[in-house]
């Protein structure tokens, strides 16, 4: 009887683990911000997308493919020419994510894999198509401008792909070296002419102020040519008094200074 009680105990206990693997290949999950699409052998890939949470399937005939349907972030690096045929390193940032109703489509049409093989030939595309339409100057002066070409255009590209970009920008934008060293040294020159400048307009300055002294001294002679002329030696006289009164006026300033009067004389007292 023993026997037969753990016979069938074991019988039961298998039968119980066929049932809960099979209930288990019959149920999947998705996760937050996923969503699924089911290949049936039989029928292919369904139009139905599948939401959050735990489903149902039929084991061996159904299989779920999960996509992440989060905005990811994608950096895609292109080398291109300017209209003024200068290379231009950019490097774009997208933020994109997949359609939700359009995810059978994407499926069937592209695969799993739709960020690999769309978006670096969709941006590749419409980057050498934008910046060709600027001139390197253009694009360092109007970049705010060029951001928003290329996200309207690459927008509108993803979208004939089931993709939603959420946000498009220029993260790097850099020219070849022989157009750095030409900018650089166009700014040495034009600093160059500056100071050059500067000197020729100084020197300027510095003639016209001595032609306007020579001017006034001369004016000074003949002013002075006329009051001899007409005043005679008066005019002389007049100033040697006010230099003498400019002298003892000086000189009645000084400590060091003592007056004696005429025919005298001062003694020392020395010691004997």
């Amino acid at each position: 009887m023993a026997a037969r009680l753990f016979e069938g105990l074991g019988k039961l206990g298998l039968g119980l683990a066929v049932a809960g693997g099979v209930v288990n290949s019959a149920l999947y999950n998705v996760d937050a911000g996923h969503r699924a699409v089911i290949f049936d052998r039989f029928r292919g890939v369904q139009d139905v997308v599948v939401g959050e949470g735990t489903h149902f399937l039929i084991p061996w005939v159904q299989k779920p493919i999960i996509f992440d349907c989060r905005s990811r972030p994608r950096n895609v690096p292109v080398i291109t020419g300017s209209k003024d045929l200068q290379n231009v390193n950019i490097t774009l940032r997208i933020l994109f994510r997949p359609v939700t109703a359009q995810l059978p489509r994407i499926f069937t049409s592209i695969g799993e894999d739709y960020d690999e093989r769309v978006l670096p030939s969709i941006t590749t595309e419409i980057l050498k198509s934008v910046v060709a339409r600027f001139d390197a100057g253009e694009l360092i002066t109007q970049r705010e401008l060029v951001s928003r070409q290329v996200s309207e255009d690459l927008t509108e590209r993803a979208a004939t792909f089931g993709l939603i970009l959420d946000d498009v920008s220029l993260t790097h934008l850099t020219f070849g070296k022989e157009f750095t060293e030409a900018v650089e040294m166009k700014q040495v020159a034009q600093q160059e002419a500056e100071r050059a400048r500067f000197i020729v307009e100084k020197a300027e300055q510095q003639k016209k102020a001595a032609v306007i002294s020579a001017e006034g001294d001369s004016k000074a002679a003949e002013l002075i040519a006329n009051s001899l002329a007409t005043a005679g030696d008066g005019l002389i006289e007049l100033r040697k008094l006010e230099a003498a009164e400019d002298i003892a006026y000086q000189l009645s300033r000084s400590r060091n200074i003592t007056y004696l009067p005429s025919g005298q004389s001062v003694l020392l007292q020395l010691p004997q």
